[in-house]
């Protein structure tokens, strides 16, 4: 755990534990007009990938970091067939009610970005705005088949150094350049060290399990996108990303005027939103919010 963080643990509406890293505001930042931020991570990630942006961006509001049902230090679903959309919805409310708070904004990465766009479009009185990093109405099947072949079907790992070869044969393709302390970061942020001392997954094995269903069609998310016409978005697309297609973002460029982007180079899925040019235009979107307040 990230020492700046205090852990907060909620209940969703099923009763299930819940939990979130809460990043109070820095001492000497005020209390003005500057709206909290809710980080929610990718499919099989957690709060943890949040800890560093969670840290500076701090310095001038609350930043919470939730873990998803079934990873980090939630609950796992005693129904996996919870394990979907609409359900991580419901639990964001959850949380936001349990906080007492009125308004946010979402910095969601992949699926992450799914919810707050669901909560844009359902919920646009709580949303302040939705950084969609690497994620938007239309999914590149491509992407999905590359998550498809790894999903739930990684060999186990013996002990950290293996884990971070592991991450780096898995995502090394869309984080190029990370030392090899940063992989052992990244695997840190995704495993977690066993009863016996072994790194797993940490993750319910179940989540993976709409990956071995058989293929369905997408569902058309077109409709949610104009629905979230009214809040602001920003869209942070990683140059290569198999996920996130430039035809995707010029589409949502041309059906919302008022759209932010950035391409953060030499990326894939996802960004890891230390990028310089991902940070600056993240902090000059929440300065926008903030203004508008």
């Amino acid at each position: 755990m990230n020492s700046v963080a205090t852990d907060y643990f909620y209940d969703g509406r099923d009763g299930l534990r819940l939990y979130a890293a809460v990043y109070p505001a820095a001492k000497g930042a005020g209390s003005g007009a500057a709206v909290p931020v809710l980080c929610l991570p990718g499919l099989t990630r957690n709060s943890r990938d949040f800890a560093k942006l969670a840290s500076h961006l701090r310095a001038g509001r609350e930043v919470i970091a939730a873990d998803l049902r079934g990873r980090g230090r939630s609950a796992w679903d005693p129904q996996p067939q919870n394990y979907q959309l609409m359900t991580y919805v419901e639990d964001v409310v959850s949380l936001l009610d349990a906080r007492g708070i009125a308004r946010t904004v979402v910095i969601g990465t992949s699926l992450g970005a799914l919810i707050g766009l669901v909560l844009a479009a359902t919920r646009a009185t709580r949303i302040a705005g939705v950084v969609l990093n690497d994620a938007g109405p239309e999914i590149d099947p491509a992407g999905l088949r590359r998550i498809a072949s790894y999903a739930g079907k990684l060999p186990p790992v013996s002990n950290w150094a293996e884990a971070a070869a592991q991450a780096r044969v898995v995502y090394g393709s869309a984080l190029p350049g990370l030392t090899d302390a940063q992989w052992l970061e990244y695997a840190r942020q995704g495993y977690r060290e066993s009863a016996s001392g072994v790194p797993v997954a940490d993750m319910d094995p179940h989540i993976a399990d709409a990956f071995r269903a058989p293929p369905s069609p997408q569902a058309d998310l077109w409709p949610l996108y104009a629905m979230a016409r009214a809040v602001p978005l920003l869209v942070v697309r990683g140059a290569h990303s198999d996920i996130l297609s430039a035809a995707t973002v010029e589409r949502m460029a041309r059906e919302k005027a008022d759209l932010q982007q950035v391409t953060v180079a030499n990326r894939g899925h996802a960004p890891l939103l230390d990028e310089p040019e991902a940070l600056a235009a993240i902090e000059r979107f929440l300065a926008s919010i903030d203004s508008a307040s």
